[in-house]
């Protein structure tokens, strides 16, 4: 184990981890779910490593109650985790699938018996796939859909989840889903990408808005957002003005209109060389994006580093995701730009990890220093912008355990806990035990 810091985190200060549902749940035609966007990219020839799908995944739809005594006895306050719009609503709209929305209550009330808070996320990129049929995040309707689906889970389960967040991550739907192909639904479309993050950003208010008279005047709700601090790669104005325009598209374009109802204007005309996005934008749109929120919730990965030329260079070592540069830094910074630019908004991390190397040893533990040195370097980043007055209230490790890594399929695992597929078997891992360390004594 690493030696302590001395770092104490205040007393009221909650440590938990996250998940996602296709990347977890497996279960997906059992109990009237129907499919997801994820379920069909997956199973497309050439575009998830080995042909690997979510079928099964680690099997928590049938295994969370032992998951959950497991994250009671890591000694963990809070499970973030999102529920699968398609298992609630197998279309999307429409007849509710009651034995869908009932796992989750289940799985809440299992939470709350074991004294772990849930954190609800209701759309981690699993968009039904009877609405992409219409046009998915294209269509303005989709956004409207989102409300009505956010206003069910929310009279039905809204006085015993204290957390809500709307979207995960709508950057990395615009960019993977919709400009790469990378992720579902595989699109490569310079011009529908933008539609698609306004149509996001809408269904975040429009959710906003739906949920309020359903929930406790005491429940939170929000958006979680990956946000990558941007660096000029030299001293040079051209590299400055290529960070600045680089920072737009990565955290200015989602930040700014659901903190100042307003799109950069800087992102906006050059949106426009190859978006119709703006035309999309009808009157009243960016008020409803702005609804006030009562938390942030930050997701940090990685740095990038932009040059003159508008280019990304690589400064820090990567880990075994080929994007990720590890450099805690980043965390302090990005925290703190939040505070500086937006205010004093509660602030939560709903991911940091990485992925590393790990095997199940021939004692039967799992050794991965890697990622425990990982944790405790950012997590003194998080002590250090707390210092500085960031009102960061938690922290959730990405990810409880290994999953379903998208367009890595099984071949990532970014767990804390190890999950041996072939028998669906967990074993903590070191770091879970550290983390565990952490937790209890409330410092590093």
């Amino acid at each position: 184990m690493q030696p302590g810091l001395g770092l104490r985190f205040p007393e009221s200060f909650i440590w938990g981890a996250a998940t996602s549902a296709y990347q977890i749940e497996g279960a997906s035609n059992v109990d009237g779910r129907g499919p997801s966007v994820w379920d069909t990219f997956s199973k497309t020839p050439g575009k998830v490593r080995n042909g690997h799908h979510g079928d099964e995944a680690a099997n928590h739809y049938h295994l969370w109650a032992s998951d959950l005594d497991l994250i009671k006895e890591l000694g963990m306050k809070s499970y973030r985790f999102s529920i699968s719009w398609s298992r609630v609503l197998p279309t999307g709209s429409g007849p509710v699938n009651h034995k869908g929305l009932d796992f989750y209550k289940r799985l809440i009330d299992g939470l709350h018996q074991r004294g772990i808070s849930p954190m609800v996320t209701l759309y981690h990129w699993d968009t039904p796939q009877a609405l992409h049929d219409l046009g998915g995040w294209e269509n303005r309707d989709t956004a409207l859909k989102f409300a009505d689906y956010a206003a069910l889970v929310a009279r039905s389960l809204g006085d015993t989840v204290p957390t809500w967040l709307t979207l995960n991550e709508p950057k990395t739907v615009v960019q993977n889903g919709y400009l790469h192909g990378s992720h579902a639904p595989g699109h490569r479309d310079q011009a529908a990408a933008y539609v698609v993050a306004h149509h996001q950003l809408l269904a975040h208010g429009l959710a906003v808005q739906a949920m309020r008279p359903h929930l406790p005047a005491e429940a939170g709700i929000g958006a979680s957002l990956n946000l990558h601090p941007c660096y000029p790669a030299d001293g040079s104005a051209e590299a400055a003005a290529q960070t600045y325009l680089y920072d737009g598209y990565e955290n200015r374009l989602y930040l700014d209109p659901i903190f100042k109802a307003e799109y950069p204007a800087d992102v906006l005309a050059d949106i426009a060389r190859f978006s119709p996005m703006e035309t999309y934008i009808r009157p009243g749109d960016l008020k409803t994006i702005g609804e006030p929120v009562d938390l942030l919730a930050v997701q940090y990965y990685t740095p990038i580093y932009v040059t003159g030329t508008g280019t990304t260079e690589v400064r820090h070592p990567i880990s075994e995701a080929f994007w990720q540069q590890i450099f805690p830094q980043g965390l302090f910074d990005i925290l703190l730009r939040v505070k500086q630019d937006y205010g004093d908004i509660p602030l939560t991390i709903t991911e940091n990890g990485l992925p590393t190397p790990d095997s199940l040893g021939t004692d039967g533990t799992v050794s991965d220093p890697g990622r425990v040195e990982f944790l405790r370097d950012h997590f003194a980043a998080a002590h250090k912008a707390i210092e500085a007055g960031v009102n960061l209230k938690s922290y959730h490790v990405w990810s409880l355990m290994d999953n379903f890594e998208w367009q890595e399929g099984y071949e990532e695992r970014w767990g804390l806990i190890y999950v041996d597929y072939p028998t669906q078997r967990r074993i903590p891992k070191q770091s879970a035990r550290w983390f565990s360390d952490v937790i209890r004594s409330g410092a590093i």
